[in-house]
């Protein structure tokens, strides 16, 4: 079958420098995208180079530059923490954003775009594991919903244009991601990376305890970013929305976003047991109920992008020792700088 990309398309990955962007970054060198000789490139602006708040200087970048196709991996992010204090941000930057690069590259005729959503779209109580007919099936988890929602707009656009003008927008919606250029402040992290950081200052200070958010009951789904860098070239090489034998919704229908993730999920609470005994930390674990648990469970169902030919490769177990093993060597390299 003939890929949807080719080797000599000039590729724009907005957000390049992220966890996401980075890994999609690295599996497109992989599998030989960027290559100059042949006409190929890869187009990773910096903040500083592109602001993409705004839309001006996104169309006059599209000119000099002129992209065949579009990463967006791009968005403000950050943990329960981060979404409660600044709502407004995770709303307005995310919407604009969004929508400055799916309009722009519509409207200068792009022939693939790829926007990565969240697993976060779903409704708080969604029947698990959760499939992508769910969506706008429910209210929203409280903690994140500001992020949720310029999500599904994100989403809604892509299927907008591409039921009336045909435009070829695809959206991956991946579960919880972890690994190389994660974000570790303690305030604006995920969990997984709020944890590592928890555990690795406690055992490195020989701390008696660590305190945890909430209650250490929800269950989550965990994927290493390497899997969605390697989840993200496959549907740009082989998902066509419009092909007879691309998934379906459960009325029939087209589909056009596709759920990412392990099919996998853990308690909070094993997730940091796991991570205490990864980082040979031996202290009291004490879980703050006064904190909030955010969504209880958010599993999502994996089906359609299996039937499709991609599945998840790298286990819990292992990539939390890589990230760990990571970690420590950046915060080695830190203290000798200094």
């Amino acid at each position: 079958m003939e890929k949807k990309i080719s080797l000599k398309d000039r590729i724009f990955i907005a957000g390049a420098s992220g966890m996401a962007g980075s890994a999609i970054k690295r599996k497109l060198i992989k599998y030989g995208y960027g290559n100059i000789k042949i006409g190929g490139a890869l187009l990773t602006p910096s903040r500083k180079d592109l602001d993409l708040l705004n839309n001006s200087e996104i169309e006059n970048w599209f000119i000099t530059q002129k992209p065949d196709v579009v990463i967006i991996a791009a968005a403000e992010v950050g943990g329960i923490y981060a979404n409660l204090s600044k709502p407004t941000n995770f709303i307005l930057n995310n919407l604009k954003i969004q929508t400055n690069l799916i309009e722009t590259a519509w409207k200068f005729k792009v022939k693939r775009l790829l926007f990565l959503g969240s697993s976060c779209i779903y409704p708080k109580l969604a029947k698990q594991p959760i499939k992508e007919d769910y969506l706008l099936n429910g209210p929203l988890e409280e903690t994140n919903q500001w992020y949720a929602i310029a999500k599904i707009a994100g989403i809604k656009l892509c299927q907008a244009l591409r039921e009336e003008h045909k435009f070829d927008a695809l959206t991956l919606m991946p579960t919880n991601l972890y690994g190389p250029g994660d974000n570790y402040d303690i305030n604006n992290s995920h969990v997984m990376a709020s944890l590592i950081k928890k555990f690795f200052n406690a055992k490195k200070n020989n701390l008696t305890h660590v305190t945890c958010w909430g209650d250490g009951n929800p269950y989550r789904e965990f994927m290493h970013v390497d899997d969605l860098g390697e989840a993200v070239v496959f549907a740009l090489e082989n998902w066509d929305p419009e092909a007879e034998d691309s998934p379906k919704d459960d009325m029939g229908g087209k589909l056009s976003f596709l759920n990412v993730g392990t099919g996998k999920d853990i308690s909070i609470r094993e997730l940091a047991t796991k991570i205490a005994k990864a980082t040979n930390y031996t202290g009291k674990i004490i879980w703050d109920k006064n904190k909030p648990n955010g969504t209880p469970k958010k599993q999502l169902n994996i089906e359609r992008i299996n039937k499709l030919g991609w599945k998840a490769r790298i286990s819990l177990d292992s990539g939390i020792e890589e990230t760990i093993s990571n970690f420590e060597l950046e915060q080695n390299n830190l203290q000798i700088k200094k």
